[in-house]
């Protein structure tokens, strides 16, 4: 059996609902410029994996995200970036494991660099097979992403804090 953190939670999630949103992205080579994606109408995924997270855990989070219905359409009822049809931006966010200890904070519980990287990847590429076979209209959908371990920078336009937390 996987070890697991001591409250048993294996990833972290937040979601944001967004209008558009542009990630300046850092290529781990430190001689390339950094570069922007960006995304319309659609969310943001900012995830963190634990110790003891395994790939199996993965379909149940990308069936789960993709399909909460977060997304205001035109007549103001919620949908899923699914329905919508929207696209997704995937921000690998390790703070989110972070535990306030004193006047600082400690990530003793996040999950290794190398796991956490192909366990990242492994998402972003469920999400992108998962929004690639449920396109409904013409509309272009797309997932972006970020790089993982790496520093970035997040623009976002929103019309509403609408902003979620969810373990896994």
């Amino acid at each position: 059996m996987a070890e697991r953190t001591d409250n048993g939670i294996k990833a972290r999630v937040v979601l944001q609902q967004c209008l558009h949103a542009r990630l300046q992205v850092k290529p781990p080579d430190a001689e390339i410029d950094a570069e922007w994606v960006e995304i319309n109408r659609g969310m943001v995924i900012y995830i963190c994996f634990f110790k003891g997270a395994t790939e199996d855990i993965i379909p149940k989070m990308v069936t789960t995200l993709l399909n909460m219905k977060l997304c205001e359409t035109s007549t103001g009822k919620y949908t899923s970036v699914l329905e919508l049809p929207g696209s997704v931006l995937i921000v690998p966010q390790a703070t989110l494991g972070g535990k306030p200890k004193g006047k600082g904070m400690q990530y003793h519980c996040i999950i290794g660099k190398d796991e956490g990287l192909k366990l990242y990847y492994t998402f972003v590429s469920l999400c992108q097979s998962e929004l690639s076979t449920c396109q409904k209209t013409d509309t272009f959908t797309e997932v972006k992403h970020g790089t993982y371990g790496n520093r970035q920078v997040l623009k976002l336009d929103t019309n509403g804090p609408y902003t979620h937390l969810m373990e896994f």
